[in-house]
């Protein structure tokens, strides 16, 4: 991947890989999210993600959406825990109208007050419609228990009333004091020089006031293992079964993904899929995932089941648990995973956009650009007993914890 990286006088960053293509992608990611809120500010991040599309000086919400769409291109935004971000797609001539549009959304809203008290309508039907799916519902309280009485736990939508109380004001505020320029990242993929997305970016982003500074709160783990079972009169048994996890600084990072592909990754031929599922016909969902914070991490196993199923469904997951943790994979074994996790990733990187949110979060978090070849060569130095090691320590019995939605 070739790619050339820029910063403007005022800490925001300019990341662009040339591709020839009719269709370019163009984002502005910033190292700000939910945790990031103070606890009467629960749900003020998400809240601000949605307020950038209500107005700004120069535009009313519907001119805003119309602007890129009313030529074919799309523009959409999220929020997680650790971040925010507005990204574009559309067709290649339409570059300046992508930046401007997204310099207009982020540094000049005006979030007027008619717009914010419709939106707040809109994040609690979005609030309410997550919560009548136990399935999702189940992964927000899971990590709440895990990262317990810390913002790293909070999900990240907040509570109704909190919505409610949100007023512009409190917009403005959050903005300012969570939104520095050195932690914003324009990144673009598209058939567009170098040279010419540089003078849109000087143009659009370098009047912008330079505002340094880390929003981040640091937060000292405190984790205490617990094992809940809540009646929800759900006609399927949801569970999660996880532990803390490595940040994704922790070398051993890589290791961890490795193993979670191996267990129970996308692909239908992981080890809980196939003995669950399979073999066993007993759950249809079963998927394990890894997620690195900037100072913490989590490993969770998430299945779905029918009651009577639950504890043969314990049985067969302890089952591969013990097998991982007691046998170190033979050469084959290694081989085919690692051929594995290095096929999906190279498959994942020919989507152009999930490639350019990529570039963006991989600058914002590394201060650099990882290429195939990088990443493939850290999953290929992965030893088995890296691998026998990371699973002892994550599926520890003593550490695991188990939610249950019956």
């Amino acid at each position: 991947m070739n790619y050339e990286i820029r910063t403007l006088n005022n800490g925001i960053r300019l990341v662009h890989c040339f591709v020839n293509s009719p269709i370019a992608y163009c984002g502005l990611i910033v190292n700000t999210g939910s945790r990031d809120e103070d606890i009467d500010e629960h749900g003020l991040a998400h809240f601000f993600e949605h307020a950038i599309f209500k107005g700004t000086k120069k535009r009313r919400s519907y001119h805003i959406l119309n602007r890129l769409e009313s030529v074919g291109g799309d523009i959409n935004a999220y929020t997680t825990k650790e971040e925010t971000c507005v990204y574009t797609a559309f067709l290649v001539d339409q570059y300046e109208r992508s930046i401007e549009l997204m310099a207009d959304m982020m540094f000049h809203s005006n979030f007027p007050v008619n717009e914010i008290e419709k939106e707040k309508d809109v994040i609690i039907d979005e609030i309410n419609s997550y919560k009548d799916n136990p399935a999702e519902l189940i992964f927000d309280e899971f990590e709440d228990l895990i990262f317990k009485n810390q913002a790293l736990g909070r999900n990240i939508l907040g509570e109704p009333d909190k919505i409610k109380a949100f007023t512009r004001n409190s917009l403005m505020e959050f903005m300012d004091k969570n939104y520095p320029t050195n932690q914003f990242v324009l990144f673009s993929m598209g058939g567009i020089s170098f040279k010419k997305i540089s003078k849109l970016a000087e143009k659009y982003f370098g009047d912008i006031s330079e505002k340094s500074g880390n929003s981040r709160k640091k937060e000292d783990l405190i984790y205490q293992p617990f094992s809940l079972k809540e009646i929800k009169n759900t006609h399927q048994l949801h569970c999660i079964i996880g532990n803390v996890a490595y940040n994704y600084h922790n070398e051993k990072r890589t290791a961890l993904s490795l193993f979670n592909n191996l267990l129970g990754g996308t692909s239908m031929n992981s080890r809980l899929s196939m003995a669950l599922r399979e073999k066993s016909g007993i759950a249809y969902d079963i998927e394990s995932n890894y997620t690195g914070y900037s100072d913490n991490g989590i490993f969770s196993l998430y299945f779905g089941t029918e009651k009577d199923k639950f504890d043969k469904s314990i049985k067969l997951i302890h089952k591969e648990f013990n097998d991982l943790k007691n046998n170190k994979l033979g050469i084959l074994q290694l081989h085919r995973a690692k051929q594995q996790l290095i096929g999906q990733i190279a498959i994942g990187a020919e989507n152009k956009e999930n490639s350019a949110l990529n570039l963006g979060k991989s600058l914002m978090l590394f201060d650099k650009i990882d290429d195939l070849d990088e990443v493939n060569t850290r999953i290929s130095e992965v030893t088995a007993e890296e691998i026998l090691d990371v699973a002892n320590e994550i599926l520890n019995t003593d550490t695991l914890s188990m939610l249950v939605y019956e």
